[in-house]
This record gives structure tokens, sequence and C-alpha cells, in this order.
């Protein structure tokens, strides 16, 4: 029997099978064609990967950044204004809280491009003393992207911003530590090489993905991802405990912090006696219904796909 197709002189191992071996056996030309369809498939991905990784480039990421404007379906919360300030805020009243109603924090000018901000340095707060007039919106908010800037006018200006009035991206001139600037608060290290320093606005831009219970029972802890002014700075992070305490949010007095309640909650920022700035503060309600909180415009499914056409060629080439 001659292999129809195949010249002499071609081995099976390296192309070239000797005139003496083209009389062949049939696990011969089995064999053959197991080499030729495994050439095939390197040949096929050779020009299919290049294509599949360009297309599962992540895009440059809209929206965020100092000055990033609010995504279609975005709520403002903070213009700099005492109108959104009113609208949109209260005080948390904790128990450490000391202030009273209306809002007491200042109405200032914005240091660097003209108009308002406000300023969270409240008469009634004693340097260090969180919870005694930190403002959370009046809307509770369950999956969201969160958009805030924030302005330090001076070495270890401290703040934060808690999720759900639980967990904190701290802000805090000074410290690397995961105690620091940009760190979910004790549980990352602080991406402190992407903070501009005090002077500036910087920017955190958020989604965050809220615990999930089942049988009124925490099954799946809560997930966030952080970029610091446009840069990556956590990605997909599970948030184990509300920390601080009972005057630091709710359920911080939960079981060590560790007993999270399944109820949305606030945006809350933090008052410590400081000159902390914020302006341009805006969200947008989502439902994450898979455990996945980051911003690529890729989606997982798109990669799945992917894989299916590889495995897809893979069954198809083989030879059994």
């Amino acid at each position: 029997m001659i292999l129809i197709g195949i010249r002499p002189g071609f081995d099976h191992r390296m192309g070239i099978i000797p005139k003496k071996d083209l009389p062949c056996h049939p696990r011969l030309l089995v064999h053959t064609l197991a080499v030729m369809k495994i050439s095939l498939v390197t040949i096929l991905f050779s020009f299919l990967l290049p294509v599949i990784a360009e297309e599962a480039k992540p895009t440059a990421i809209a929206n965020i950044g100092v000055g990033a404007k609010s995504v279609e379906g975005g709520e403002l919360l903070l213009d700099g204004s005492k109108k959104t300030l009113d609208e949109k805020w209260t005080y948390w009243q904790g128990p450490r809280f000391a202030s009273s109603l209306p809002i007491k924090w200042p109405i200032v000018e914005d240091p660097i491009d003209g108009g308002t901000c406000v300023k969270t340095d409240d008469p009634m707060v004693q340097l260090g003393m969180y919870g005694a007039a930190d403002i959370v919106t009046k809307k509770a908010y369950r999956d969201f992207r969160l958009h805030v800037e924030f302005y330090l006018a001076k070495q270890g200006g401290n703040s934060g911003v808690y999720l759900q009035n639980r967990y904190e991206i701290q802000i805090k001139d000074g410290d690397q530590s995961k105690h620091g600037m940009a760190a979910v608060i004790n549980e990352t290290d602080s991406p402190y090489a992407l903070y501009k320093g005090i002077g500036v606005w910087n920017s955190y831009d958020i989604i965050f993905r809220a615990a999930r219970f089942t049988d009124g029972k925490l099954s799946e802890k809560a997930l966030v991802t952080v970029y610091v002014n446009g840069q990556l700075a956590h990605q997909n992070v599970a948030i184990n405990q509300v920390w601080g305490g009972p005057n630091s949010g709710i359920d911080g007095g939960n079981d060590g912090g560790k007993g999270i309640t399944d109820t949305p909650q606030g945006i809350k920022l933090q008052a410590e006696g400081h000159d902390v700035r914020y302006r341009n503060i805006w969200i947008k309600e989502l439902d994450l219904a898979k455990p996945n909180t980051s911003f690529a415009q890729w989606s997982d499914e798109r990669l799945s796909q992917h894989e299916k056409v590889r495995i897809f060629l893979m069954d198809r080439m083989a030879v059994d």
C-alpha cells in the first residue's frame, strides 16, 4: 500500500519516510496522520492566537481618574456645593456621634480649579475622633461603581471613603502600610506610589460587590476593585471584615467586625479633624451576579468562547 500524497523520503518522525516504508502498515498511516494533524493545529494556532490576544486586550477604561465625568446612568452625589451636600448626605449617627444637623462641613474654594469643594473639618471633631461627625449618603447601595476625588492640604491628612458604611478605602498621607493611603484598610498594602501627594487632586474609581448571603448566613465576601488616579491598585479583593470597631461603621461592633449583616448601606466620608476636601463624587448602581468586580471592557464569557474554540479544534484534530 502506498501513501497517497506523501512523496518518498518523508520521515514520519522528521518529515521523511524512507522508500522501504512506503508499503506501510496501517499503524504507520495513523501515526503519520497524527503528526500531520498536530502540525496543522500548531500552524492554525500560530495564526489564531495573535488575533485572539488582540481581541482580548482590555481597551482603555473610560470615565476614570481626576476630572472623570459620570458614566451613563450615574448619580451625582457631591459636586462641591452646599446644595448636593444637603440633598444627598446626612450625618452618620453612630455611637460616637457628637455633631448635629444641618451638616457643618464647610464649603470652601477649590484651590486648584476654582469653584467649590467640601472640607471635612467639622467643628465638633477632635483630631483623630472618627465617627463624631462622619457624613453618609441618605440612599443605601448594594453593588455599585463609585468615583471620588479628594485633596489633602497638609502632610499627615487623614480621612476615608467607606463602602456601604462598612469597608474603608483609606485616605492617609505619609502612610504606606496596610493602614495607609488607598489601602483596603488592613486587608491590602498601600499602593502609595499611585498617590500624587498633597496639594493636588487625587481620585478613586471603585467597583464594589456586596457580600452575599444564603439562608441568612454569609456565603460570599464583599469584593472590590480600586483604581487610584487612573491606575489599577486592587483587583477583585475579598474583604474579610469591618475594621475599627463600632465607631468606624455598620457592623463594626458585631463579632469583632466579622458579623456582617445583609443590609445595603450608604457611602460614608470620614471626618478626623484634618483638612481633607472632596468634590466630583458620583455613583452608578450595578447588579453583579458573578463575583467579579473587574473594570475590564471584555468579559469572561468572551474568553470562555475562545477556550471553547480551542477545545473544539483540539478534539477534532485528535487521533484515537
